[in-house]
Protein backbone atom coordinates (compact mmCIF):
# COMPACT_ATOMS: atom_id res chain seq x y z
CA UNK A 1 0.00 0.00 0.00
CA UNK A 2 1.20 3.75 -1.09
CA UNK A 3 0.52 6.21 1.23
CA UNK A 4 1.04 9.58 0.38
CA UNK A 5 0.63 11.31 3.28
CA UNK A 6 2.92 10.88 6.80
CA UNK A 7 2.41 12.56 9.67
CA UNK A 8 3.71 12.29 12.93
CA UNK A 9 1.62 13.58 15.75
CA UNK A 10 3.74 12.87 18.78
CA UNK A 11 7.53 11.72 18.89
CA UNK A 12 6.35 8.92 21.32
CA UNK A 13 4.34 6.36 21.95
CA UNK A 14 1.28 7.30 23.79
CA UNK A 15 -2.18 5.90 24.46
CA UNK A 16 -3.92 8.71 25.36
CA UNK A 17 -2.44 10.82 22.11
CA UNK A 18 -3.28 7.88 19.69
CA UNK A 19 -6.85 7.34 21.44
CA UNK A 20 -7.55 11.31 20.63
CA UNK A 21 -6.16 11.29 17.21
CA UNK A 22 -8.45 8.73 16.44
CA UNK A 23 -11.94 10.33 18.26
CA UNK A 24 -10.35 13.46 16.17
CA UNK A 25 -10.76 11.93 13.02
CA UNK A 26 -13.74 10.31 13.21
CA UNK A 27 -15.53 13.74 14.37
CA UNK A 28 -14.02 15.89 11.63
CA UNK A 29 -14.38 13.56 8.36
CA UNK A 30 -17.45 13.28 7.09
CA UNK A 31 -18.13 9.35 6.11
CA UNK A 32 -15.00 8.29 7.46
CA UNK A 33 -15.28 4.21 8.43
CA UNK A 34 -13.10 2.69 10.94
CA UNK A 35 -12.12 -0.83 10.43
CA UNK A 36 -9.64 -2.40 11.87
CA UNK A 37 -7.90 -1.67 15.59
CA UNK A 38 -5.18 -4.25 15.95
CA UNK A 39 -2.91 -4.72 18.86
CA UNK A 40 0.79 -6.14 18.50
CA UNK A 41 2.23 -7.86 21.26
CA UNK A 42 4.55 -5.04 22.33
CA UNK A 43 0.99 -3.28 22.84
CA UNK A 44 1.72 -0.89 19.88
CA UNK A 45 -1.82 -0.46 18.26
CA UNK A 46 -3.03 0.26 14.92
CA UNK A 47 -6.34 1.71 14.01
CA UNK A 48 -7.62 1.39 10.31
CA UNK A 49 -9.96 3.67 9.00
CA UNK A 50 -11.19 4.43 5.01
CA UNK A 51 -13.11 7.07 3.39
CA UNK A 52 -14.12 7.15 -0.49
CA UNK A 53 -11.78 3.95 -0.99
CA UNK A 54 -8.78 5.69 0.20
CA UNK A 55 -6.72 4.51 3.63
CA UNK A 56 -6.05 6.41 6.43
CA UNK A 57 -3.87 4.11 9.35
CA UNK A 58 -3.09 5.68 12.82
CA UNK A 59 -0.10 4.11 14.32
CA UNK A 60 1.01 4.12 18.42
CA UNK A 61 4.18 2.38 17.72
CA UNK A 62 6.06 1.53 20.57
CA UNK A 63 9.20 0.26 18.50
CA UNK A 64 9.78 3.14 16.90
CA UNK A 65 8.24 5.41 19.79
CA UNK A 66 5.70 7.76 18.11
CA UNK A 67 1.97 8.69 17.40
CA UNK A 68 1.66 8.79 13.79
CA UNK A 69 -0.51 8.91 10.92
CA UNK A 70 -0.37 7.14 6.99
CA UNK A 71 -2.97 8.34 4.62
CA UNK A 72 -4.11 8.13 0.83
CA UNK A 73 -5.96 11.43 1.64
CA UNK A 74 -4.51 14.69 2.11
CA UNK A 75 -5.83 15.51 6.02
CA UNK A 76 -4.83 18.84 6.17
CA UNK A 77 -8.51 20.38 5.01
CA UNK A 78 -10.44 18.74 7.78
CA UNK A 79 -8.36 19.82 10.69
CA UNK A 80 -7.76 23.92 9.62
CA UNK A 81 -9.05 26.41 11.25
CA UNK A 82 -12.19 28.50 10.35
Amino acid sequence: MTYAFDVTICSEADKVIFDKQCKALESRIPGIEKGEHIIDVDESEIQHYSIDGKDIVVFNNNFIGAVYIKSQLDLRPFFQKK
